[in-house]
């Protein structure tokens, strides 16, 4: 199975090739866009694979959260390379990949969202598949919902950001990575069992995922029943 993944939710972008279980990564350079960076770079994996864009059995691509234009980037790119061939794409959540990152059976993925705000979700692990529990959810570092019990690790780059956030890490006594990033090595590593049980969806149905979608459509309808927002 060949499958190609892409990953531009943070600003360590990068592309992975999997290829019956072996996998290639490229990581796009840093200081530039990865409008600029990331099809050059995939150009290149699949170039020193010997392979071109028909003949990936799937195309998988980092939906987000994460930055709005990061998230654009992949998508963009996955629904250009899948349309003319028909490949189907396979979307994984950013957070779902740094939790699989960490190969902890319970995690807390913490994104900085920027504007003084997180990502946020807490995933278990068994084996290679992470389940959500809840939703993922954008807040402030001081409203982030953290576990209650014990034996959790947190992973990304929001507590570091925020240091209200780390305090309370560290009053939880939950363990803490700040190196666990979105990447398309564990990206594809997702995907590809995925794609083995036929989840692929149309190249015309992708989008990214915008937490803050949700936020601002509550708070508008509390606005207009006449609450604050």
């Amino acid at each position: 199975m060949l499958i190609l993944a892409l990953e531009t939710s943070t600003e360590a972008g990068s592309c992975a090739l999997w290829r019956d279980g072996d996998i290639t990564e490229r990581h796009c350079p840093a200081g530039r866009s990865h409008s600029e960076t990331l099809l050059p770079l995939v150009r290149e994996l699949l170039a020193e694979a010997s392979l071109k864009v028909a003949q990936l059995d799937a195309i998988a691509f980092g939906v987000g959260p994460g930055a709005f234009t990061g998230l654009r980037v992949a998508c963009g790119a996955a629904q250009g390379l899948a349309v003319v061939t028909d490949i189907p794409l396979i979307p994984v959540t950013s957070l779902e990949t740094m939790a699989a990152a960490t190969g902890a059976e319970r995690v807390v993925a913490l994104l900085d969202a920027r504007m003084g705000e997180v990502y946020a979700g807490s995933y278990l692990g068994n084996g290679d598949v992470y389940s959500l529990q809840g939703e993922i959810r954008v807040a402030a570092p001081d409203e982030v919902a953290l576990p209650g019990d014990a034996g959790w690790l947190a992973c990304g780059n929001a507590p570091l950001a925020y240091p209200a956030l780390l305090a309370r890490l560290d009053s939880a006594g939950i363990a803490f990575r700040p190196d666990i990033l979105p990447s398309a090595a564990v990206l594809v590593r997702l995907a590809a069992e995925r794609a083995a049980r036929g989840e692929g969806i149309d190249a015309a149905l992708a989008a990214p995922l915008y937490i803050r979608d949700k936020v601002a459509k509550t708070v508008a309808e509390r606005l207009r029943e006449g609450g604050k927002a």
